[in-house]
């Protein structure tokens, strides 16, 4: 049986010819890329989107005492029982809840809840929402902004008969900002107090 040998092949003996001639190539390759680079990029980064949300400049929320209600109070003054703050319709800028009464000298006076908003020039602030109108009569017991929602407990009257100043009647109500107007939901658990 004869064996068949492979001849050897020459490029597969690294001599130091082969080590020199590799090295040589690389140094050039080096070289000329440092000579020939591209012109610098002129092109500027994509500017970030502009958004609702993103606002030129933050705004302090609306102050209500900047604030006119539509209330009519006679001779006493209106008086801001209650306020939060909060971004309720998503436009980057906070918008104030107030509940608010008339600085009455005697009895349980109703409450009205309103939405504040300043523009974004900063004139001066405005009533642009009435959540509980002070006809219906209720009281805020509390109130808060959360996540968007404006969250209240009312205090109310289950008929006429009931004097005004013990609220029979307690309900927890909620407002969303939805196709440009405050929607109140039903999480109402009114019940008796």
């Amino acid at each position: 049986m004869q064996s068949s040998a492979v001849p050897e092949l020459a490029h597969t003996h690294a001599r130091p010819i082969h080590w020199m001639a590799t090295a040589t190539a690389v140094a050039g390759v080096v070289a000329l890329s440092s000579v020939l680079q591209p012109d610098p990029a002129t092109a500027a980064a994509p500017a970030a989107p502009h958004t609702k949300n993103a606002p030129a400049q933050t705004l302090p929320p609306p102050d209500p005492a900047d604030v006119g209600f539509p209330l009519d109070c006679g001779p006493v003054k209106v008086v801001v029982k209650k306020q939060a703050s909060g971004d309720l319709d998503g436009d980057g800028r906070p918008e104030t809840v107030a509940a608010v009464h008339c600085d009455a000298p005697m009895g349980t006076p109703p409450d009205g809840v309103y939405v504040l908003t300043q523009a974004a020039d900063g004139t001066k602030p405005r009533v642009v929402a009435t959540l509980v109108d002070p006809k219906d009569r209720t009281n805020v017991e509390d109130f808060a902004v959360r996540a968007g929602d404006v969250v209240a407990t009312l205090l109310g009257y289950s008929s006429t008969d009931v004097p005004r100043c013990c609220p029979d009647v307690r309900e927890t109500v909620k407002w969303r900002w939805e196709n440009s107007a405050f929607v109140r939901s039903a999480p109402s658990d009114a019940r008796s107090v």
